[in-house]
């Protein structure tokens, strides 16, 4: 064999194995951990893995930013569900519901970096508009606002519409006219 099937069958082995000895120091971290549930830190450490098999995938299919984005989405989750399983994050899932937004947004950033290899405004806009979102939903969520959601979209819809035209604009203004030059 030549060196570079080697090279391929070693790495292939070496992702095997880590993700064995993951699953194996998820599964003895369960017998020493007090006040957690196993299915808890199961249900992270499976978003972990579905996160590290997507990062898998975005390496080896060259410009597969979707890859990377699912690996990025997934090892949030993941990692959220861990620290909350620990109670390091003092808050449950129901509650932090909204961090799925802004887990999406922040996601999309490293996908259109590995796509473009830069940062491009057709990424960034709609990232800042989940993180936006989020958080906003996050203020309901921990019912930080003395009113409901419902009465904030009832009085505060025109927002929406202006929010709207704002990221249509900024779209608008990132995209590249690709007409050429102007005809004498």
């Amino acid at each position: 064999m030549d060196r570079l099937t080697v090279r391929k069958i070693t790495a292939r082995i070496a992702f095997i194995i880590g993700l064995l000895l993951m699953f194996f120091g998820s599964a003895f971290l369960l017998g020493t951990l007090e006040g957690t549930t196993r299915f808890s830190v199961l249900r992270a450490f499976f978003f972990v893995i579905i996160g590290a098999l997507c990062a898998f995938f975005a390496i080896k299919l060259n410009k597969r930013s979707v890859y990377l984005f699912f690996a990025t989405f997934f090892l949030l989750i993941g990692f959220f569900l861990f620290l909350s399983a620990l109670r390091i994050i003092p808050f449950s899932f129901s509650q932090g519901w909204p961090l799925l937004s802004i887990f999406a947004g922040l996601a999309l950033l490293p996908a259109g970096w590995h796509r473009f290899g830069a940062i491009r405004t057709r990424y960034v806009v709609p990232a800042v508009v989940f993180v936006l979102l989020g958080c906003i939903l996050m203020v309901f969520s921990f019912r930080l606002a003395p009113f409901s959601f419902k009465h904030f979209v009832i009085s505060w819809w025109p927002l929406l519409v202006v929010l709207i035209g704002l990221i249509l604009v900024l779209i608008s203004l990132g995209t590249k006219n690709n007409s050429g030059p102007p005809k004498p």
